[in-house]
């Protein structure tokens, strides 16, 4: 009975962790920037993480926009063995004042291409970054990301945000500069300075993911004590049982 008990305790919390990855899991499968917050007037390291959602087939290429009404002066990319990266600059539709100059063409593309025999199989994540800037003074810049995969299926990441914060199915990769990003409250540094700084990591994601993940594991906790409690019942009924069996014994004996 007791190893029935423990064994039935530990499938619960099996269970019970099982979930608790799966939730935040679940949140995160899709293309998004990590960290996604920057301070504007500074050049930011930005990477896109790049999940494979496919049981099939691999990731082979990404894509992604850059806006034309708030540009980037400049972006380079980080090298990523067996992939190849191009960054596409074009005359903007409007010339644009930045930093009192005017420019007119900026870059609005980049392009990650796996070379022959590479791919982010089924399972797996890959990241891309880039160093981009200057970053504008403005709320927030919304990148559209296509992912490419190898049976020719493409998906796109391209939909904004609500206000009300409920994520759409394809939610676009979206920095966070003056704006706060959905369910943050920490406020977000704004600087005016010009001086190339790499963008702060944020914390307040990795916080809420531990915070949820530490409620799942006080639940299963609390389900391997209820589970033990009830297994152990029987075993508290049986005294009374022995006692009627003995005083039972003890009346035969009487009349002998």
């Amino acid at each position: 009975m007791i190893r029935r008990s423990f064994a039935m305790a530990a499938a619960v919390a099996a269970a019970a962790v099982a979930l608790a990855v799966a939730t935040p899991l679940a949140a995160e499968a899709h293309v998004r920037i990590d960290p996604d917050q920057a301070s504007a007037g500074t050049y930011a390291v930005i990477t896109f993480r790049v999940p494979n959602e496919s049981a099939t087939a691999g990731t082979v290429g990404l894509e992604v926009d850059f806006p034309t009404d708030t540009p980037f002066t400049s972006v380079s990319y980080k090298p990523v063995p067996g992939w190849s990266a191009v960054v596409t600059t074009t005359t903007l539709p409007e010339p644009v004042k930045i930093n009192g100059a005017t420019v007119t063409s900026a870059p609005t593309k980049i392009v990650w291409t796996a070379d022959a025999g590479t791919q982010v199989g089924p399972g797996q994540f890959q990241e891309f970054s880039v160093s981009a800037g200057i970053v504008p003074n403005t709320g927030k810049m919304v990148l559209p990301a296509t992912q490419t995969y190898s049976d020719g299926s493409v998906v796109k990441w391209d939909q904004a945000t609500p206000a009300s914060g409920k994520e759409p199915e394809h939610p676009a990769p979206t920095l966070y500069i003056n704006d706060q990003p959905p369910g943050d409250s920490t406020p977000t540094i704004v600087s005016s300075s010009t001086v190339p700084v790499a963008s702060g990591a944020s914390t307040t994601s990795t916080l809420g993911i531990g915070l949820g993940l530490g409620g799942l594991a006080l639940g299963a906790i609390a389900l391997v004590i209820s589970v033990l409690a009830l297994t152990r019942r029987p075993s508290a009924q049986a005294a009374p049982r022995a006692d009627s069996s003995e005083g039972g014994e003890g009346s035969g004996g009487g009349e002998a």
